[in-house]
Parts: structure tokens; sequence; C-alpha cells
């Protein structure tokens, strides 16, 4: 779904992907400046996971990071919480061409991992991105991040390809990207 004449505008699209969905515990908001302390929080438990991120949410990088996610404008950037708490954050990102969006950006809690939770959260925006009309949901993750790898593989998303030498990350690594594709047909079939 991309903006035409008779359809949604991007500003339009982005206020319909950033409804709240939950699915309790687990509820996903609009990222706003009451979820921005505890974010801090949950990105400085696991230090060590953002060498292996583009960008780093940790001591001084984790403000003006934050900025520039919440700068972008084809974004509706996310926050994942918990019986109140915020836990992560998770984004719905809108291609300049074509039928499908990407969901990235996402991070959570170290004590969520294992509980199900991401997998809450990915069910919950991806079924909004087909109610909405996309027609498939995209993700691109770091070829070292094999944990993110599985768990879209779970999903059902297909790997379409290998970018390499992609992207230079905020270590100066530079990176391979494995781009993901689930495509709406079978994701009515498979869901979970």
């Amino acid at each position: 779904m991309t903006e035409v004449a008779d359809g949604p505008s991007i500003t339009e699209q982005l206020a319909l992907l950033r409804e709240p969905l939950r699915f309790p515990p687990i509820e996903i908001f609009p990222f706003g400046d009451d979820h921005v302390d505890a974010l801090r929080q949950s990105c400085a438990a696991d230090p060590d996971i953002w060498t292996i991120y583009p960008v780093c949410m940790t001591g001084e990088h984790f403000a003006r990071t934050l900025a520039m996610l919440r700068g972008f404008e084809r974004w509706a950037m996310m926050a994942i919480c918990r019986e109140g708490g915020t836990l992560g954050m998770s984004s719905f990102i809108l291609p300049t061409t074509g039928d499908h969006l990407e969901i990235g950006a996402t991070f959570i809690d170290p004590s969520l991992r294992g509980t199900g939770c991401n997998r809450i959260v990915k069910q919950l925006m991806i079924d909004r991105a087909f109610a909405l009309g996309y027609e498939a949901v995209e993700f691109k993750v770091d070829t070292r991040n094999a944990r993110s790898m599985r768990a879209v593989e779970k999903l059902g998303a297909t790997l379409v390809t290998v970018r390499h030498r992609d992207m230079t990350t905020w270590t100066g690594h530079c990176r391979d990207t494995a781009v993901y594709r689930l495509d709406k047909m079978a994701w009515q079939t498979r869901r979970p």
C-alpha cells in the first residue's frame, strides 16, 4: 500500500499503524515521551547486543539515537509495554514504493526473551499491517544476529536475499543484511 491519489496519505497510514495493539499482558502504544526513561533502562540492561545493531541505544548514544529514530517521517515507532511498564520498542516502516511495509528497529528487554513476548508483538504488528491492506511485511536483519533470523523464520518469513556489505553500523562494521518477506497469503495459512 503506497500513497496514491485516492488512497490514504502517508500521515493517514501512519496514524492507522499507530493505533494501540493489545494481547494482555502485552500492549503496544505509539512511542511517547513517557516511555523514554523506561526504554533507556531496558536498553542499558543488555549493553552487548548493541554491537550487532545498526545503532547504539546505551549511554551517551541513547538520546541522539532515539531522537533520530523518532524523527524518521515514514516510521511509526511503537513502545512495547507489559503491565504498565515500557520494556521495548519496534517500528512500522513505510517504503517509498511497493505494497509492503517493514517491521524493524525492534528491541525487547532481555527479561522478556524466551517468554513469547516477541512473537506476540510481531503477530499483533503483522495482523495490523495485513488488516490495513499491505500485501507483505519485510524484516531486515544483520546476518550476525542469528536469534532474530530464527525468530522471523518461525513466523513464516522467507529469506529473499542477503545484501552483502549493505550498511555501516555505529561500530564501523560493514554488515550483511538478510532481507525476509512474509506474504499475506502465507501468513493467513500459517498464522499461529
